[in-house]
């Protein structure tokens, strides 16, 4: 089996050196990047299966080179974890709310950063199962290609958003609570917390359109898919 490709963007060269080191060390081939602008560019080059993304990076920041990823259709579906020495529960909405798939504050345990980055990638392969297409109301996932569709046009998710639209897709009409949907959507390692999930649900409706009426807020609970044979 191929190894798992890492690509660190990092500005710290004592940090990107600590960092190199134990995810080789842990069997995954990675990629280093000093600044936003080239961290783009060996994304698009290599397609590696996971970016390891500062936030306070020279010439892009990592707002932005997040945003620019999702935006382009040969790295949208590329893991992101968003590392910052911020700590303000804002910045960490804010990561989300561009595409990251999790985020991790400054100082950390690496141990614990590569359990993320596992957890993280052991999310994406479960995605391939049972149940591989799902259909209503004019949406449609297919699991297996990693493919989403509302009317038959192509819609442009997040891991973590198509993940969380896929749990909500399997049982129309059924109310998640948000503890519910971080373990069946996001995976119960991927430590994440309630308003996550909130933030993934705006941004998900968002890019639904019209069609974000489907993804229904259960006051004081979490959310549910519309029932079809519902009259409301």
């Amino acid at each position: 089996m191929a190894k798992r490709q890492v690509l660190i963007v990092e500005d710290d060269p004592a940090l990107a050196e600590v960092l190199e080191y134990n995810l080789r060390r842990e069997g995954y081939d990675t990629r280093l990047a000093t600044d936003g602008q080239e961290g783009l560019r060996q994304a698009r080059l290599s397609g590696p299966d996971l970016i390891v993304l500062d936030l306070m990076l020279p010439l892009i920041d990592g707002l932005e080179v997040c945003r620019r990823l999702r935006a382009d259709p040969a790295t949208r579906n590329i893991l992101v974890l968003m590392l910052t020495a911020k700590t303000e529960e804002t910045d960490e909405v804010v990561g989300f709310s561009v595409g990251a798939d999790d985020y991790v504050a400054k100082p950390f345990s690496v141990k614990v950063l590569v359990e993320r980055i596992r957890a993280l990638l052991r999310r994406r392969d479960g995605t391939a199962n049972d149940d591989s297409v799902l259909v209503s109301q004019g949406v449609m996932i297919d699991r297996e290609r990693h493919r989403v569709t509302i009317d038959e046009q192509p819609l442009d998710l997040t891991p973590s958003e198509f993940g969380l639209l896929a749990a909500l897709l399997r049982q129309p009409g059924r109310v998640f609570s948000r503890t519910e949907l971080i373990d069946a959507a996001l995976g119960g390692d991927a430590l994440v917390l309630d308003r996550t999930i909130d933030v993934h649900i705006r941004s998900l409706r968002k890019k639904m359109a019209n069609h974000a009426v489907l993804v229904e807020t259960v006051r004081g609970i979490g959310y549910r898919f519309r029932d079809p044979a519902s009259k409301e």
